[in-house]
């Protein structure tokens, strides 16, 4: 019994306390950094400047996925998806955008417009959570 006391346990959380600090800024300011190194892309043809681009937009493309996430798994409620039905639906749609198929995998700007649309919608939800 006395072992027991101090063999660690393993606890995840969005942070190490939770803090319950949670933004759908996050997600949002990597999804502008996504656009922006594809419009950067468009105009350079240098290799190395494009195989470094490419690395850090799928690793910003991770971010979003890992943002909306924290969001959908740890911030929203059930209560919130009774209010918003369409909540499940939305974060699937943003992180597929941010995926393999969507900005992870592609230099399309048209699909870094449409995950900042879909971030636009889950704030305003995650907003009117914040006044009730």
């Amino acid at each position: 019994m006395f072992f027991k006391m101090f063999v660690p346990t393993e606890v995840t959380a969005h942070c190490d306390l939770p803090c319950g600090v949670y933004d759908p800024a996050q997600a949002r300011i990597e999804a502008e950094s996504i656009k922006a190194i594809i419009g950067k892309v468009a105009a350079n043809d240098d290799p190395d400047f494009r195989t470094r681009a490419l690395i850090i937009k799928e690793q910003r493309s991770e971010m979003v996925k890992h943002h909306l996430w924290v969001l959908w798994t740890d911030y929203f409620k059930p209560p919130h998806f009774e209010k918003y039905p369409q909540l499940h639906a939305l974060v699937n749609e943003a992180t597929k955008l941010a995926g393999a198929a969507g900005t992870k995998g592609q230099f399309d700007a048209a699909q870094a417009d449409e995950l900042l649309a879909k971030i636009d919608e889950i704030d305003k939800i995650f907003k009117e959570t914040k006044q009730g």
